[in-house]
């Protein structure tokens, strides 16, 4: 896959607002661990390789454990995520399928349950985010990095 141009060097201002919202989700308050998982599952729904390569990679430097990035796809049939996690994921899905979800009132409740106000807002941007993020990435072919020479041939 060849990447078709970098939206940082054609519109460098555009993208800075970006990398501002970014910071702004990163340093919110909500838990790293939390944010990690939301900005995986968005990534895998949105098949954004190279969001989920750099997640990946930084929920493990957070501590997250390969068990748990292993199940993500299949959280809804694994015991090893929170309630909190689980309302989380599932308004990540929601939301980045909105177009097919429409943001149901249970999945909604159910996150609400979980999370205060505040939380869900956070939360929220943090989906925003990483779907604009996703977008960007799919859209001008970001390719990730390739340690393996094989395995990029």
């Amino acid at each position: 896959m060849k990447e078709r141009l970098d939206p940082g060097k054609v519109v460098p201002e555009l993208m800075s607002a970006m990398l501002e919202l970014e910071l702004k989700v990163r340093n919110s308050g909500l838990e790293m661990k939390l944010i990690h998982l939301v900005k995986i599952r968005a990534s895998q729904l949105n098949g954004c390789a190279y969001c989920v390569h750099m997640h990946v990679a930084d929920a493990r430097k957070s501590g997250e454990t390969n068990e748990r990035l292993d199940l993500l796809s299949t959280w809804r049939e694994s015991p090893l995520y929170t309630a909190r996690e689980r309302a989380a994921l599932s308004w990540t899905e929601a939301l980045t399928l909105v177009a097919s979800t429409r943001a149901p009132d249970d999945v909604y409740d159910e996150l609400s349950r979980e999370l205060n106000e505040t939380d869900r807002v956070k939360l929220t941007m943090v989906i925003v985010a990483i779907n604009g993020w996703n977008r960007i990435a799919v859209g001008f072919r970001k390719v990730h990095s390739v340690k393996n020479a094989d395995a990029a041939a």
